[in-house]
């Protein structure tokens, strides 16, 4: 799975380019006891990337979310370079939660009760939802327009032969392809928002397969990718097609999206947004 645990470990792989445009896709912020440790204070770091899709609403992966040490707190930034407002805040000094709060805003995270689900349906969803003083804090720091999501069943409607024909983009805040060293494999950069062009590979009842092929200038997911967005266009409009998940250890072929068109999905996102 696409997450990582500390940002050193963009899009994403070759091919990816800045995506400063595309404001409605953040970053998840933890603030957590990574050591287990309470005389240690917290660590303050971006775990994943996600997409508002309303004012209040925050849509990302559930392995993003679950199995985190207790009284782990989930911020989010819709920063270009959320590592670098990090650092900055570090700089300034305070506690974990201060260094947080001047980086992202701090909400409530849900995901789906059913995780892990099973091969057919991961149920691998979540979201983190705001207030209303949180979403007005969340949209006096930057200005956005929340992701179109599919209609029930769009994607099985369309098929695999106008899926292929459409444009597909990946984008999110995680590390680079696998790059060889003497000490093995390492995957460099992170934190900064990127996009990449994918191209459609397969879709089954729950996921769609993406292709990442640097000779055929396409880009593609990595790790701190998951829970970010797979948007494909459609009538000349972006739609939130599915939410990066896995794909390739070394990130050089392929990405695994959970689609967001099917009934398992709808029913997780329904009591927290109006859908299309």
């Amino acid at each position: 799975m696409l997450s990582v645990a500390a940002p050193a470990s963009a899009i994403n792989s070759y091919n990816e380019q800045p995506a400063p445009e595309r404001t409605e896709v953040g970053a998840l912020v933890v603030q957590s006891d990574r050591d287990n440790d309470p005389a240690t204070p917290d660590t303050v770091r971006w775990s994943c990337s996600g997409t508002m899709i309303a004012p209040d609403v925050f849509l990302t992966a559930a392995h993003c979310i679950d199995n985190r040490p207790a009284g782990t707190k989930f911020y989010v930034s819709l920063a270009q370079n959320v590592q670098a407002d990090i650092d900055a805040s570090a700089a300034q000094g305070g506690a974990p939660e201060e260094v947080a709060l001047r980086v992202g805003v701090p909400g409530t995270a849900y995901f789906d009760p059913t995780y892990p689900g099973n091969q057919a349906d991961a149920h691998d969803i979540a979201v983190v939802k705001f207030s209303s003083a949180q979403a007005a804090d969340l949209a006096s720091r930057w200005a956005f327009v929340p992701a179109t999501l599919p209609t029930a069943g769009q994607l099985s409607a369309l098929g695999a032969r106008a899926l292929d024909a459409a444009t597909w983009q990946v984008m999110g805040y995680g590390t680079q392809e696998a790059v060889n060293g003497p000490g093995g494999q390492t995957h460099p950069g992170g934190g900064v928002r990127m996009k990449a062009t994918v191209d459609f590979e397969a879709i089954n009842p729950t996921w769609v397969r993406l292709g990442m092929n640097e000779s055929r200038d396409l880009g593609g997911a990595c790790y701190g990718d998951s829970g970010g967005p797979n948007f494909v266009t459609l009538d000349n409009k972006l739609i939130l097609a599915g939410t990066t998940i896995t794909g390739d250890t070394p990130c050089y072929a392929t990405n695994v999206a959970y689609r967001m068109d099917t009934a398992s999905a709808r029913s997780f996102l329904a009591p927290f947004v109006t859908l299309p």
